[in-house]
């Protein structure tokens, strides 16, 4: 096979523009994603039914449905009721903001499960009261158990990212396939795409498993 070096040469500089838009589009839906995803899951914890019951449908909504869809409805439904002109990105990121919210509300909620009764009840009788608690005991416990699969939702999103090159937003993947539309090449553009994919996850895992070890020696 006649692999030609030329072409991602030729697009080096929008393979680099990319892979940082992919960057900076996964860590703003993560961020938001998980400060959504922290009252979501705070919600799906109530006592009473009916509060609970659209928090459980969100979730119930995002988890079950295509996230490419999602991005659709978002793109070309959703965000043209608030903006006459739909910026791409700003589309991308809600979309993964929205669809990580689902998947991050249900690793909070079984973090704060996770951790002992008797630690709130205990809390209480200091004179904390609920929200106090939560902050002061609660979370700080849970958030060293959720770090694993908040790792893995961030890895997970960072590859889904991909999808919303489907409205134009200029991220690694919409370069690559600019490429191939471009030379007609298939191995060239999607081999590179790939490869830095495969750099940005293990990059990702390495790091997450430095951390755990951290933590786990504290």
């Amino acid at each position: 096979m006649d692999f030609r070096f030329d072409i991602i040469i030729d697009y080096l500089p929008l393979f680099i523009e990319g892979t940082l838009w992919t960057i900076a589009i996964t860590i703003m839906g993560v961020l938001l994603g998980a400060i959504l995803g922290l009252f979501i899951g705070i919600g799906k914890m109530m006592k009473n039914p009916l509060a609970r019951l659209p928090f459980v449908w969100y979730v119930n909504f995002f988890r079950g449905t295509p996230l490419l869809v999602q991005i659709f409805i978002i793109h070309f439904g959703v965000m043209p009721l608030f903006m006459s002109t739909v910026n791409p990105i700003l589309s991308g990121v809600v979309s993964l903001a929205l669809n990580a919210a689902a998947y991050i509300a249900e690793i909070f909620r079984a973090g704060i499960k996770s951790i002992d009764r008797g630690q709130m009840e205990a809390a209480r009788s200091l004179g904390m009261n609920h929200m106090q608690a939560m902050k002061e005991v609660i979370l700080p416990q849970a958030v060293k158990r959720m770090i694993p699969p908040l790792g893995n939702e961030f890895i997970v999103l960072l590859k889904d990212s991909s999808l919303i090159s489907l409205i134009s937003v200029p991220e690694l993947m919409y370069w690559g396939k600019a490429a191939t539309g471009q030379y007609y090449r298939i191995w060239e553009p999607y081999l590179t795409v790939a490869f830095v994919y495969l750099v940005l996850t293990l990059t990702l895992t390495y790091l997450l498993n430095y951390v755990e070890r951290r933590l786990d020696t504290e």
